[in-house]
């Protein structure tokens, strides 16, 4: 992390700005282009021409492309962010409220945890992280129960499942990055990564025939606009943002954003997208932030190989 004294404050007011609020309003952006364009279709115009800037733009700075194994890992990466996690968050969003949608996607730091206890064994289950995802299941029975009567109609079965497996993809996906070799430039993974999971949504919407229901003349400014915004404000600035606030400050800082975006796309899909704020979404909403924050505000124990007596200088943590 660089540290410049003389950096002017309001460049980090408005970088946190941009990933606090322009993340958080691209989904009700989304929402608003798969009312009237098919949503894998959508996702990938969205990615195919952000992911082409960001690669032009990289290589304009004379930052390597990938080479053999990294080009693998960029495929393998895109497929989960992009056409399982993205895609399923653009199809869920002709089911669900855009600001439901965000809350579903919080859950991603919960499904790490749970991964890093259950499959990789790499953190012990402690009871505060217990109580922790106890809270969080509890926030999503909240928002899909059709018995509790909190008002509001509970959110669409399908579009929850597919939001739950969006979260668990990202979750794959951020352990694997770790993993993976990748460029060096952050800039550059993520272009390519973006760019052919632009390419991959296109094709996926290729085999799902939404080319024969789309009609360009047919769709309105407004998607168009959504488009736009999405592709320059929410991947291209946002992204440019988020990388320059890694640069400048701790990680925790800037891991805020996953509490902030939530909030944010509730209340941008209240007063702009006319989404339903009863105490079902406030207090599901509110369950889920609390099961993040302890989460990920959480020190993670971790599991500490056993090896023979005349081994242990050896021992490594996991």
């Amino acid at each position: 992390m660089a540290t410049d004294a003389h950096r002017p404050a309001w460049k980090t007011l408005v970088a946190f700005g941009i990933i606090y609020f322009v993340w958080g309003s691209t989904f009700l952006a989304i929402r608003v282009g798969v009312r009237e364009v098919p949503p894998f279709l959508f996702a990938a115009m969205r990615f195919s021409i952000a992911g082409l800037v960001l690669c032009l733009w990289t290589v304009a700075r004379k930052e390597r492309l990938p080479r053999g194994r990294e080009w693998a890992s960029a495929f393998a990466l895109a497929t989960l962010i992009f056409v399982l996690d993205y895609g399923l968050l653009f199809w869920s969003e002709q089911r669900v409220p855009s600001g439901i949608a965000a809350v579903m996607l919080a859950l991603i730091p919960v499904f790490m945890a749970l991964s890093e206890i259950i499959l990789l064994r790499t953190q012990k289950l402690t009871v505060r992280l217990a109580v922790a995802l106890l809270i969080g299941i509890a926030g999503v029975a909240v928002l899909m129960s059709r018995s509790l009567s909190l008002g509001g109609s509970p959110i669409d079965r399908a579009g929850a499942v597919a939001l739950i497996i969006a979260s668990m993809t990202w979750s794959i996906a951020s352990a694997l990055t770790r993993k993976l070799p990748l460029p060096s430039s952050k800039a550059m993974s993520s272009g390519v990564q973006m760019l052919l999971g632009g390419i991959m949504l296109a094709l996926v919407a290729g085999v799902l025939g939404e080319f024969r229901n789309f009609h360009p003349g047919n769709v309105s400014r407004g998607v168009w606009f959504a488009l736009l915004y999405l592709i320059v404000a929410g991947s291209i600035v946002g992204f440019t943002a988020y990388l320059w606030l890694i640069h400048h400050e701790s990680p925790t800082k800037v891991g805020t954003y996953a509490y902030v975006n939530p909030v944010v796309a509730v209340l941008v899909g209240y007063f702009l997208g006319g989404e339903a704020l009863g105490t079902r979404t406030i207090v599901g909403t509110l369950f889920v932030l609390v099961s993040v924050v302890v989460i990920t505000t959480t020190q993670a124990k971790k599991v500490v190989a056993t090896v023979p007596q005349e081994k242990k200088a050896d021992v490594v943590e996991a």
